[in-house]
């Protein structure tokens, strides 16, 4: 399959491909690596089209046992190494991975079922006395004993189970084709100019799109390097990037945090301080980041942040192109390939395009997943006839075809006063005051308005924290009198889902606790 998806490894080429540490692999390397893991998969019994497991750890052997699977045409199930036993149960439940790869580390005991465990195909050791012995020089180094590998999978085979974050219900898995995952790195590849001149750094996690899909898959397919560094640091990234990184791909805390480092490291190496300057494209996505962080970030990096917008189950729908200026507060018209349009509460596309009329966003294309593991009835509810999925996301577009998301359909859709507002833009607003970090906003119901706008606020330093009526003067400045919060609760901390996203739902119980 490394020809429908990953074509760099059918060349013998000792081109940098993968850094990991101190783990340096070039094109061949990965290839030898890979078909040493196909070898790995045969012994044990596993076939093409089989599920396997991976549990998704900081390590290049999980790196390559995800880039080895999908050369061989097994169905990577990503695992997220700190998920919960009911968690965990509940994905091996209904996946059913015929195997799980992890380190031997990777704890089992106590779990009451039957676990078919088993440690990485090739060991870190196994990687570095790759490098060291320079495998993949010529043909033998990249057959590797892969004898008439099978490779019969081609586009419409699936990938990747990918388990969304679960905020209403049990994790469902969206089930992604080689197909859907190649086309979307094209449309990618377009937009953002990527090519074999790139080198890649994140330092995200491999099982969700952004770090396994765009990070590890989309270098590899763009023929670019990809500099991986498994535990967040800013000044490690800060390094990566003075030292050849051409991209960066991060979430917004990952983004304010570097520029945060950036700004109070008062000995900061002027080589460190420049890396930012050396990148072509900062790229941020998973969340909306604030018109303040675009403006320090331009500032710092003389460029700019483009910004982009995707679901586990459509991967990216728009992104901003590398050949404009960025657009802060928009997500980019449409990806190459992709179809989006505005719909009402019929799912109508009836949505003008004024920047500002809020509709839910809908896409269709060969990014859009075949459906959900063994829930064909979930599958309906979003996913039409037609092939238009229905993203539960809210938005306005311009002429041009920018998107501006402003909210969630289920959570951040605030019908207040007989006006629609969307909770993002709300939040957009908040965090353009300089002492707010953070804030969540929640519709809480109302006897006069129908809902009022509550907005939960982290604080940047306590001892100067603004009152409430400040910050609600504060939105009522920037947006329309009706969009102005009617309550502020300050909080400690926001509460959030294993991926990182703000849990609304707790929001409205501690609202309505208080109330």
């Amino acid at each position: 399959m490394s020809a429908e998806l990953l074509p760099i490894l059918d060349v013998a080429s000792r081109r940098l491909a993968l850094i990991v540490g101190e783990h340096r692999l070039s094109v061949a390397d990965l290839a030898a690596a890979a078909a040493e893991h196909r070898a790995f998969l045969r012994d044990l019994g596993v076939r093409p089209g089989d599920r396997v497991g991976v549990v998704a750890e900081g390590s290049v052997e999980a790196a390559l046992a995800l880039v080895g699977n999908a050369t061989y045409g097994v169905v990577s199930v990503p695992l997220n190494p700190k998920l919960g036993r009911l968690e965990l149960d509940h994905i091996l439940d209904d996946a059913a991975p015929t195997l799980i790869l992890s380190s031997a580390a990777w704890p089992t005991a106590g779990w009451e079922r039957p676990l078919r465990k088993v440690a990485f195909g090739v060991c870190a050791g196994e990687v570095g006395d790759a490098v060291e012995a320079g495998l993949g020089d010529g043909a033998d180094g990249l057959d590797g004993g892969d004898a008439a590998p099978e490779r019969s999978a081609g586009p419409d085979s699936p990938l990747l189970i990918l388990y969304t974050s679960g905020t209403t219900g049990a994790p469902k898995g969206a089930v992604l084709t080689v197909g859907n995952v190649a086309s979307n790195l094209d449309g990618l590849a377009v937009a953002w100019a990527w090519s074999e001149a790139d080198r890649v750094v994140h330092a995200l996690p491999l099982f969700h799109v952004h770090g396994l899909v765009l990070g590890l898959f989309g270098a590899l397919r763009a023929g670019a390097c990809l500099h991986w560094i498994p535990r967040f640091d800013p000044r490690t990234v800060l390094q990566a990037l003075a030292g050849g990184g051409t991209m960066l791909f991060a979430v917004p805390t990952m983004h304010h945090r570097i520029a945060e480092y950036v700004e109070q490291t008062p000995d900061l190496e002027p080589a460190l301080a420049e890396g930012l300057r050396s990148a072509r494209l900062l790229i941020s996505g998973s969340a909306a980041l604030s018109g303040r962080e675009h403006q320090r970030l331009a500032r710092l990096s003389g460029t700019g942040v483009y910004e982009r917008y995707g679901l586990t189950e459509t991967l990216i729908n728009c992104a901003v192109r590398v050949d404009g200026p960025p657009l802060p507060g928009y997500v980019g018209p449409a990806l190459p390939g992709v179809e989006l349009r505005l719909v009402d509460d019929l799912r109508r596309p009836t949505i003008p395009a004024d920047d500002r009329t809020i509709g839910e966003v809908a896409v269709r294309g060969p990014n859009v997943f075949v459906g959900y593991l063994h829930r064909p009835e979930a599958t309906a509810e979003v996913l039409d006839a037609e092939g238009w999925f229905y993203t539960g996301d809210l938005a306005t577009w311009r002429e041009d075809g920018a998107v501006r998301i402003v909210g969630r359909r289920a959570t951040d859709l605030i019908k207040c006063g007989g006006y629609k507002i969307g909770a993002g833009e709300v939040e957009g607003a908040l965090l353009e005051h300089p002492a707010v970090r953070e804030a969540a906003v929640i519709g809480a119901p109302d006897g006069d308005l129908g809902e009022r706008i509550v907005a939960f606020v982290v604080v940047r330093d306590g001892s100067a924290r603004p009152s409430a009526e400040t910050l609600i003067d504060w939105v009522a400045g920037l947006l329309a009198p009706h969009k102005r919060p009617r309550a502020v609760v300050f909080a400690e901390a926001l509460p959030r889902n294993p991926m990182g996203k703000v849990t609304k739902g707790a929001l409205k119980e501690q609202w309505a606790a208080q109330g």
